[in-house]
């Protein structure tokens, strides 16, 4: 069940609220807990019994490092945190990774390995690596063991972020589990951030990926140059809009039942080097290595061989979180060459170039980036960069390309001011301090407009992915 579609707007949601605000404050989230299974089960039941088994396991370890910590066996705490991270990360890497080692190893060695019948459960990225946050900082102290299952079972399957995030780890909201209210004007932010996240996810991702779409599928041997680089942009611009769309969903959905979850993006498309683009872009994966992996091996401490490979190996890990295809790995590697030249001499040159170049510098290489991200197949990559820089003389702009642009030019204008914290402002300047009845009233128009325009969107439309399903 994704959130922009008319079985959960118009039947699971209002039932959730209902169900979850009639329940007395005691067992609240045990009603919460109930209906983020029935949301998982909804679309892969079978895979309820791996999500509890994560969660018991997560608890239990919980408690275990807890218990031994009071009785001062710290050896034995640390490996019960290390028994919670290889089961963890074991069911990771059998049901996302299995069948893509198979491959390769048949690959090599020129076996013929059968493969695994195994589907890759949504959201299983997501909710590991916030289990893990859990065990890891009750082994550092930095939160209270959680002694009710039931309250630790709703944080683990939180419906609002369980399937695409924003990654909440548990120290985010340890002391909402137990302890949250909701005011009515936060229930009304909460309506307003989902509102304008579904409006970004069904009126511009939805758009634009169509024309992705359309480009993507034609013969790649035809393409001109100014084809295949419109067909990359509205990816770019697709992936911006379908996630950030998603996380503000998630966000506002987490305000309407009293949680205030981290913020996900933040105009990542603004940046003027590769570095400031990843502290905007999918911030709550970026610092959980960060927090994780990247100071516990040191960080930057240590000199600057040690920081190279730091973020050499935080990035590989990063290319391998998001899927299992080479390339993924490939574009890991490429945001790890990227920070460590930026790291190295290129940071100090930017900040003297003037904004515009440092920007346009910042976009080419994500733009690339997502290229590479985009296609699974490696050979069909690399042909789309090939004509992109027409290594196979391609022509440079042809009769398509002129339909597609002239067909689509508004949606871009309106996609690349969105980009920018421009439109927000002038939201704000308008509404946000404005306490009069009449500016109310014309907001609340407004909102309710963007809905109303989304949900027939959603009624007529075919086309409605969601890009990171699949991790």
């Amino acid at each position: 069940m994704v959130f922009s579609s008319i079985t959960f707007l118009f039947y699971f949601l209002p039932m959730a609220l209902i169900l979850y605000y009639v329940s007395p404050k005691q067992i609240r989230n045990f009603v919460l807990f109930i209906v983020s299974l029935f949301f998982y089960a909804w679309g892969e039941p079978k895979y309820i019994i791996l999500m509890l088994l994560s969660t018991i396991v997560d608890y239990t370890n919980g408690i275990l490092i807890d218990n031994a910590f009071s009785k001062g066996k710290n050896r034995q705490a640390k490996l019960f945190l290390i028994l919670s991270i290889v089961i963890n990360l074991g069911l990771l890497c059998i049901f996302k990774y299995l069948n893509f080692l198979i491959a390769n190893v048949n690959n090599i060695f020129g076996l013929s390995k059968g493969f695994c019948k195994i589907v890759l459960p949504i959201g299983i990225s997501f909710y590991t690596f916030q289990t893990m946050s859990y065990t890891i900082d009750v082994y550092k102290r930095k939160v209270p063991v959680q002694k009710n299952i039931v309250s630790f079972g709703a944080y683990v399957t939180l419906f609002p972020q369980l399937i695409a995030g924003p990654i909440v780890r548990y120290s985010s909201i340890s002391d909402q589990i137990n302890n949250r209210r909701v005011t009515i004007n936060k229930f009304s932010s909460g309506v307003n951030r989902f509102i304008i996240g579904l409006a970004k996810k069904v009126l511009l991702a939805n758009n634009i990926g169509y024309l992705f779409d359309t480009i993507s599928n034609q013969d790649l041997h035809q393409l001109s140059v100014a084809t295949s680089w419109l067909g990359i942009i509205a990816y770019t611009f697709q992936i911006y809009f379908d996630f950030s769309g998603y996380s503000d969903m998630a966000i506002g959905l987490g305000k309407m039942f009293g949680f205030d979850f981290p913020e996900n993006f933040n105009y990542p498309y603004i940046s003027k080097s590769i570095t400031e683009f990843w502290s905007r872009w999918h911030i709550s994966l970026s610092s959980w290595f960060k927090e994780y992996v990247y100071i516990p091996l040191g960080g930057n401490r240590k000199g600057l061989f040690m920081q190279i490979r730091n973020i050499s190996l935080v990035w590989m890990l990063t290319g391998i979180w998001h899927g299992a295809s080479w390339n993924f790995i490939i574009w890991g590697i490429y945001y790890a060459l990227l920070l460590i030249i930026e790291k190295c001499f290129l940071s100090s040159i930017l900040c003297k170039l003037p904004k515009l170049f440092s920007h346009m510098y910042a976009m080419f290489f994500v733009i690339i980036g997502w290229c590479i991200f985009a296609f699974d197949d490696i050979l069909i990559m690399k042909h789309y960069l090939i004509t992109m820089f027409r290594l196979n003389n391609a022509v440079l702009i042809d009769k398509y390309f002129l339909y597609l642009m002239s067909s689509n030019i508004v949606l871009i204008i309106i996609l690349c001011i969105s980009s920018t914290n421009y439109p927000r402002h002038a939201f704000n300047q308008l509404f946000s301090e404005k306490t009069q009845f009449g500016f109310i009233v014309i907001k609340n128009i407004y909102i309710f407009l963007i809905l109303l325009l989304s949900i027939s969107y959603i009624v007529e439309a075919s086309y409605n992915p969601f890009l990171y399903f699949r991790f």
